[in-house]
């Protein structure tokens, strides 16, 4: 058995997808896609392209597997979203390249950078990007002189994701609740702190917490 002792997790991975592909027969497709997520850090659209394949024509199910997701976790060490991220790029070029592009020898070593599409696919779920849009900025996309993280800050500032929601304020009570019944439980057990400062935060808590059940959201 190979020491693994100091090793990343991302060669322990690459690793144990070599093991499994020496038990798949050679130009299979299964074996293919082995092979791509062995090297997909570098040719992302190659491997992204084929687990578009997996989960559209269910091969996970000819190859033992209840879902998609546990086939990427369990033969390919890739976690749902990171196959999630994957399949929906790929799909997002889909939907706006030529199939002559998606399908030429080349592709895969001159596909735009995986963080690039993620941020643009990103906006164009939330409505922010149109297909016009995308046309006019496919040159500086897909143009190798251009830097990927340059291009991901100037895209991700163009089309920037909507401030979270605030949470429900049933659960902000709870929170604070939360919080004080710590509190006043850490300062119990403080020989620093006096008795009736510990007893005041229990109180607050005990309020807080009465408060908190009584709370619901319209």
């Amino acid at each position: 058995m190979p020491d693994t002792v100091g090793m990343s997790a991302a060669s322990v991975a690459e690793t144990e997808i070599a093991k499994k592909a020496l038990s798949v027969p050679p130009g299979t497709f299964r074996h293919t896609v082995l092979t791509a997520a062995k090297r997909f850090k570098s040719t992302w659209a190659e491997l992204g392209k084929l687990l578009v394949q997996v989960r559209d024509e269910a091969k996970f199910e000819e190859w033992g597997y209840p879902s998609f997701e546990a086939y990427c976790l369990k033969e390919l060490h890739i976690k749902k979203q990171t196959a999630l991220k994957l399949t929906r790029s790929f799909s997002f070029l889909t939907k706006h390249e030529p199939e002559e592009e998606l399908t030429a020898q080349e592709f895969p070593q001159r596909a735009p950078a995986f963080e690039v599409i993620e941020v643009l696919a990103d906006a164009e779920e939330r409505g922010q990007l149109s297909p016009t849009e995308y046309k006019s900025l496919r040159d500086s996309i897909w143009s190798p002189e251009k830097n990927p993280a340059e291009l991901k800050k100037e895209f991700a500032e163009r089309f920037p994701r909507p401030p979270p929601e605030p949470p429900p304020e049933s659960a902000q009570v709870r929170k604070l609740a939360q919080m004080a019944r710590k509190l006043a439980s850490e300062l119990s057990g403080s020989r620093r702190i006096p008795n009736a400062v510990a007893e005041r935060a229990a109180a607050l808590a005990e309020d807080l917490e009465d408060i908190a059940s009584g709370v619901t959201d319209a």
